[in-house]
């Protein structure tokens, strides 16, 4: 039992090593990586930067699209997973650096030089955070300013989840106003159709969405002055201008060329008529001077159908069945030796399986957060850990079952025809105990193909990737070419399993 622990073991160490070596590889190589967050300016803001970027590098920039918050962006950043991203002024000084007020240019830049990070290269543009209701709601109550808010304790706010946790968000918001009202969470793109649903009143928006116009919102002004400037800027590690010298140079030239007109209009073309990320910053490079475009994007490629079977179809496929076979692999690995290594000790099996129960009850996108601050990458790696986690549970549990299902006759009688205990455990008890224990990992590849959606957050890829970016733009088609295929591969999957258990059964009967 050692043996096979130390052998599991061994191999997980060694793909996991194989995953950490191939991302050193990737930065030994000298890619220029750009990160975004996971709103339509940032996906913009990414393809925009690589492209620009992209005629003076020796191979072309790679872009991790929709990682996430900016919690999980700045992880990467410090982790050098990514080189730069485009971020905010305001987030870099009140979420990034904690600072109570307002950061000079130089004064973020002293703070954050002991990070290994700068700030640079203001684009031309603020897009500041804003609060808006639709316009006939605000003239009928008589609301202009945030304070008028005050006065409406009954009005609904939807705000975006970064919104309210963040230093410079709704705590902060509430407490510079007084506001009595208790917001719901949604998504950013959700949120405007909840307002033009009339199923929330009041939503947080950024001062470039090209849905304020298009929908009639009416935006609040910040009487009080409660938000800062929010300056779009590059975020990066401070070696990316020795490392990629041309192409920094080529970053720098975007200084002060993409004002807030510019910049809703891209935003508008993303998310009003469908134009693909690329597209966008390609079309403006070029009206400004030229810019290699990478390659297509999956937004604005047509309708249901076409986004359904578009060209990533069989990368996405291929990714997210990696993921989850590999994870769950891992899993069987790891957890049914450890099942049957504890399964005699009831104390230490009682322990052992709430701890893996415990690590079900952390939210994904908390642990993918703190696996990339761990383990100093983002992509496959700490999304294979995460889900290799989730899916010890079940396996665990479900060995540990099969295993008390067989009588204490049967193995009395493997012992009594002179088996040792491992001979008794591999030809008696875990013969027995199979049908339970595929049950168990049944049930962790179906929960994995799921999970594995989450993975397109740290760019592992997957259709997640759809998903995200459907969320991203409230693109309904792009978000169902995404959930769609992943239903099929889960349905797959219990079919597979279905015709296993099937197999298994017959062979008992």
């Amino acid at each position: 039992m050692r043996t096979w622990l130390t052998k599991a073991l061994g191999l997980l160490a060694m793909l996991t090593l194989g995953f950490g070596m191939h991302g050193a590889a990737a930065q030994d190589g000298r890619p220029l990586t750009i990160g975004s967050k996971r709103f339509t300016e940032s996906y913009i803001l990414a393809e925009l930067l690589a492209q620009a970027a992209a005629p003076h590098l020796p191979a072309r920039p790679v872009v991790r699209q929709g990682l996430g918050n900016t919690a999980i962006v700045y992880e990467a950043l410090r982790s050098g997973a990514i080189d730069l991203y485009a971020e905010y002024t305001g987030t870099i000084s009140q979420e990034i650096l904690k600072s109570p007020r307002p950061l000079s240019m130089q004064a973020m830049n002293e703070a954050l030089r002991p990070l290994g990070l700068g700030a640079a290269v203001p684009l031309g543009f603020n897009d500041g955070y804003a609060f808006a209701m639709r316009a006939d709601a605000a003239q009928r109550l008589g609301i202009r300013t945030l304070s008028d808010l005050a006065k409406h304790p009954e009005l609904k706010l939807g705000l975006t989840n970064e919104f309210i946790g963040r230093a410079d968000g709704w705590r902060g918001v509430q407490s510079h106003y007084g506001l009595p009202q208790t917001p719901t969470g949604l998504d950013h793109g959700i949120a405007y159709d909840a307002i033009s649903a009339g199923q929330v009143d009041v939503i947080d928006i950024y001062t470039t969405d090209a849905k304020i116009g298009h929908l009639g919102l009416a935006v609040l002004e910040d009487d009080r002055a409660y938000f800062p400037r929010y300056d779009a800027v590059l975020l990066y590690r401070l070696d990316v201008p020795q490392r990629f010298a041309p192409a920094w140079a080529a970053l720098q030239a975007l200084a002060g060329r993409i004002d807030e007109p510019a910049m809703i209009g891209m935003n508008a073309r993303a998310e009003l008529e469908g134009a693909g990320f690329d597209a966008i910053a390609r079309d403006f490079l070029a009206a400004r001077g030229g810019g290699a475009a990478p390659a297509a994007s999956a937004a604005g490629a047509g309708g249901f159908m076409a986004r359904l079977f578009g060209p990533d179809l069989g990368r996405l496929a291929r990714e997210h069945v990696l993921l989850v076979a590999v994870s769950t692999g891992i899993a069987v690995l790891l957890g049914v030796p450890l099942a049957v290594a504890v399964f005699p000790h009831a104390r230490l099996r009682a322990l052992v399986l709430a701890a893996t129960g415990l690590l079900q009850t952390v939210p994904s996108l908390a642990l993918l957060a703190a696996l990339i601050s761990l383990l100093g990458a983002i992509g496959t790696l700490p999304a294979l850990v995460a889900l290799t986690l989730y899916a010890l549970l079940p396996i665990m549990r479900n060995t540990v079952a099969g295993l008390a299902e067989v009588s204490a006759g049967l193995r009395q009688a493997g012992t009594a025809l002179g088996m040792t205990g491992a001979q008794n455990l591999r030809l008696v008890q875990l013969p027995l105990a199979l049908p339970t224990l595929v049950a168990g990992v049944r049930i962790a590849a179906t929960i994995g193909v799921g999970t594995a959606t989450l993975a397109a957050f740290i760019g592992a890829g997957g259709f997640g990737e759809r998903i995200v970016t459907g969320l991203a733009l409230n693109d309904r088609a792009l978000l169902m070419a995404g959930a769609l295929p992943a239903a099929v591969l889960a349905l797959a999957s219990e079919l597979l399993f279905e015709a296993l258990e099937w197999w298994l059964r017959r062979g008992r009967g």
